[in-house]
């Protein structure tokens, strides 16, 4: 008999199992307060991703055609733009989900926990304050982009020899991006109080 021990699968599933609780109780607290609607988001974001694939795609054609056919596209530029803005705009609830914004942590590793929580409530209240402003400007460019100044329904346009609507569908999804993450900061703010100190 081999005088070093070989785990089984059963051992390394354990093992794994116990390194992945260890790996939770060391996360730090804004890991531990992502809720079901980020878990939502966050799905949400992994199926737009492949926005980027799509964008690279057509951008790929586009080349082709043109150095290859003498023969460019009248759509492909404006359709990678409005992709990848669709992509940054929804990169903000998707990293909001994940906790992985940019944080400075001074306050925050330097204070007790009674001081943490409370320091928490304020992060939750400035940041459905900023989605409250820049959700009134997006809304406002989101109007003017659907709308006449008479309220009539249209859709505003590029302008282009293509002249497509994709201007008008940027800046709703820039408001659907903002709604989202007010609504994530809302959710958090009511689990806020539910969770104990």
């Amino acid at each position: 008999m081999s005088k070093y021990h070989h785990p089984s699968e059963s051992e390394q599933e354990l093992s794994g199992l116990h390194a992945s609780s260890e790996l939770d109780s060391s996360l730090p607290d804004a890991d531990k307060e992502i809720t079901a609607m980020d878990r939502l988001v966050e799905k949400a974001g992994k199926l737009c991703a492949w926005l980027v694939l799509l964008a690279m795609a057509i951008s790929v054609y586009e080349v082709i055609m043109r150095y290859v056919f003498n023969s460019p596209t009248t759509w492909v530029h404006e359709t990678t733009t409005f992709l990848v803005a669709a992509i940054f705009a929804l990169g903000g609830p998707y990293t909001l989900a994940r906790n992985r914004h940019i944080q400075i942590n001074v306050l925050h590793d330097i204070l007790p926990p009674g001081g943490r929580r409370w320091l928490k409530l304020v992060q939750l209240l400035l940041g459905i304050g900023f989605c409250v402003a820049i959700g009134y400007a997006a809304w406002i460019l989101a109007w003017n982009a659907t709308h006449t100044p008479g309220g009539e329904w249209r859709l505003q346009t590029s302008g282009s020899s293509w002249n497509s609507p994709l201007p008008a569908f940027t800046k709703l999804i820039v408001l659907l991006s903002v709604v989202l993450m007010a609504v994530q900061l809302l959710v958090r703010f009511g689990a806020f109080f539910r969770r104990k100190p």
